[in-house]
């Protein structure tokens, strides 16, 4: 195999796409900084005790492990940076009150979510704790539609579920154990399967899965959801709460999808997830984990989300290359210093190098810098 080969589902990210990639990234932490949301940085690898905190068993399986040769203790290259924040928040920043945070940055999965992602990941969110009601949920679920406008991703459409409802009718004396088989079967909406799970589970809740499979599309499932799932506390508290965030974001291209239980074990609320044409995921997830820092001491209500940047790059169209002067080669002070002052002026500018044309991909020299009668000055190629 050749030194140069990368690992299946692993790839670089070359200049047009990086380019893309930095400005995505620039705009979304400027506009988080709008909100009141403090940019944070985790490390790319940490102990799996903390890393695992609160994500249940899928995380732990997308998680590539190693040993820390200074301590001998397991370490992990984090699948997902939320668990960071939370552990930030809880037990470094230690704040009483409603704390606004952001990140940008790596995860790295042992397998890719779909067949043609990459299994590094480019992940930038906002997380807000502190806060338990509504309120919270609404604001995270506004900034990520402002911020999918932010950088020009056109029909966005957010589906929205709520893990009260499966937490409720998997409740015991349904064992963990079950529940664990019971959640593929559901995301992929196996009626077959969930029927063959009659027999091991109580009256109605069998029923009542099969019929979380078909609990998608417009409001109406609300309506639909009451009728035929089981008269419980939790449950209409949980499409309660969807209903009041619907009516809270009239103009949002919002559905529900009442079995899509993605990250179940991480979440404690209302889930979403943000999809757009072309895109066979999700661009973005996110939800409420108000349990996520039990482990650091303080499980704080939180929610948040995550875009993801290069699903996010890859949907929008190629630029026009940005427009550069090209320079001569030489040493010539005069010409240092006015290749100086077009750079200070925000200008790009690319100096040739002896016997080298230049072949930049993303910066298309249309002007030239000469000099005329001792006197560097700029001026416009032919096309």
């Amino acid at each position: 195999m050749p030194a140069w080969s990368l690992p299946e589902s692993i790839s670089d990210v070359l200049p047009s796409e990086a380019r893309k990639i930095e400005e995505l990234r620039r705009k979304l932490l400027d506009l988080f900084a709008t909100y009141g949301y403090e940019l944070v940085m985790p490390p790319l690898v940490e102990y799996t005790d903390s890393l695992l905190s609160g994500t249940g068993r899928d995380m732990d399986l997308q998680m590539f492990k190693l040993v820390d040769q200074l301590s001998g203790r397991t370490m992990g290259l984090r699948a997902d940076i939320t668990p960071q924040v939370a552990r930030i928040d809880a037990h470094l920043l230690n704040r009483s009150g409603v704390t606004r945070l952001c990140y940008a940055g790596s995860v790295v999965h042992t397998r890719p979510s779909v067949l043609s992602s990459s299994r590094e990941s480019l992940q930038i969110g906002a997380e807000i704790y502190g806060h338990s009601g509504l309120e919270a949920d609404l604001e995270v679920l506004e900034l990520l539609r402002t911020s999918l406008e932010c950088i020009g991703l056109g029909t966005v459409r957010i589906d929205l579920a709520h893990v009260g409802i499966l937490r409720a009718l998997l409740a015991p004396p349904v064992e963990a154990a079950l529940a664990d088989e019971i959640h593929p079967l559901l995301q992929s909406k196996d009626h077959s399967g969930l029927s063959q799970m009659a027999a091991r589970l109580p009256d109605g809740v069998a029923a009542a899965l099969a019929a979380l499979c078909d609990l998608y599309g417009g409001p109406e499932v609300l309506t639909r959801a009451r009728q035929v799932l089981p008269s419980s506390a939790p449950i209409a508290r949980a499409l309660d709460d969807l209903e009041t965030l619907a009516h809270a974001l009239p103009d949002a291209c919002l559905s529900f999808d009442l079995a899509d239980m993605r990250g179940y074990q991480y979440h404690s609320g209302v889930m979403f997830s943000a999809y757009c044409p072309g895109l066979a995921g999700a661009v973005a997830r996110g939800g409420r984990y108000d349990e996520i820092g039990l482990t650091f001491g303080r499980a704080r209500p939180a929610a948040g989300f995550s875009v993801y940047l290069r699903d996010a790059a890859a949907l929008l169209p190629e630029r026009t290359p940005g427009g550069a002067i090209r320079a001569p080669d030489g040493t010539d002070p005069a010409l240092r210093e006015a290749i100086a002052r077009l750079r200070r002026a925000g200008e790009i500018v690319v100096q040739q190098l002896p016997g080298h044309a230049a072949q930049n991909q993303e910066f298309v020299c249309d002007r030239i810098l000469v000099k005329f009668e001792d006197v560097w000055r700029v001026e416009r190629l032919a096309p």
